[in-house]
């Protein structure tokens, strides 16, 4: 899609971007009721597949950019298992031996175990075994958002320059859904796998979080995938921001979501 760049904005998010976008996104005035009780600054953004529609509580901060944190997974997982790095999704990622806060990310792990638990030490031994040039050149290829890898090969989506946009990071999971990433089919289908959630009994999602802290300790939190009821699909992302987070940050996530999701589902048909 062409895009034209408006201006870069100096504010509370590091290296923000606004980005002008060719097809428009209707206000969600429900998801904007739902995303404001939480006190966070972002925004829900919902694509409808079925109707080639956008809806958001915030349109203006859908195509605003942030840092991917965690939610760069679903990329660097099809690049690790596209380049050879590691086998299959069962193929083990040794632990590096050094103890961490999580617990749980302080033995081995198979790559779809270390990926629906976010164990960002294991991927980032993958990352380090890709290489700057490989992952530059899959980055590119997609395009992934601003696709900058400045800021350490380990670490350029935690802390570093790499950015994308909700609506980017739509058209990023309806290129997968569709199989049409610059990836063997059967890489594809295995991250598919991996970002499926425990089913539910009204819906199936398929989705990933992110949580970077980044300068003056603003935190960026996402939540972005498809979800399927009725053989209805809406795709989402999720994004919020907050230089003091309380307690519930994580999961104003993923709540706010379902809460819209539940609500375009019924008003999208």
């Amino acid at each position: 899609m062409k895009r034209i760049i408006l201006t870069l904005v100096a504010c509370c998010s590091i290296g923000l971007e606004i980005w002008a976008a060719e097809k428009p996104i209707e206000p969600f005035p429900k998801a904007k009721e739902i995303l404001s009780e939480t006190g966070y600054r972002g925004t829900i953004l919902i694509y409808d597949l079925d109707h080639d529609t956008y809806h958001a509580s915030g349109p203006a901060i859908a195509d605003e950019r942030f840092i991917p944190a965690s939610t760069f997974k679903i990329l660097s997982a099809q690049a690790a298992l596209q380049s050879g790095v590691i086998a299959n999704a069962s193929t083990i990622i040794p632990w590096d031996g050094v103890v961490r806060g999580r617990q749980e990310t302080n033995q081995d792990l198979d790559l779809t175990h270390a990926f629906r638990i976010s164990a960002v030490p294991h991927f980032q031994s993958l990352v380090r075994k890709i290489g700057y040039d490989q992952m530059q050149a899959y980055i590119d290829s997609i395009p992934y958002g601003n696709q900058s890898i400045e800021g350490g090969i380990d670490k350029f989506w935690l802390t570093g320059k790499l950015r994308i946009s909700p609506r980017e990071q739509i058209q990023f999971l309806t290129n997968l859904y569709h199989n049409k990433l610059p990836f063997d089919q059967s890489v594809m289908d295995a991250v598919k796998e991996m970002l499926r959630n425990p089913e539910e009994p009204e819906t199936q999602y398929f989705a990933k979080t992110g949580w970077a802290t980044l300068e003056n300790n603003l935190n960026v939190g996402w939540w972005v995938g498809w979800a399927v009821r009725d053989d209805r699909r809406l795709f989402f992302a999720t994004v919020i921001e907050s230089p003091n987070p309380a307690d519930n940050f994580g999961l104003a996530r993923i709540e706010t979501t379902r809460e819209a999701l539940d609500e375009a589902f019924q008003e999208f048909e």
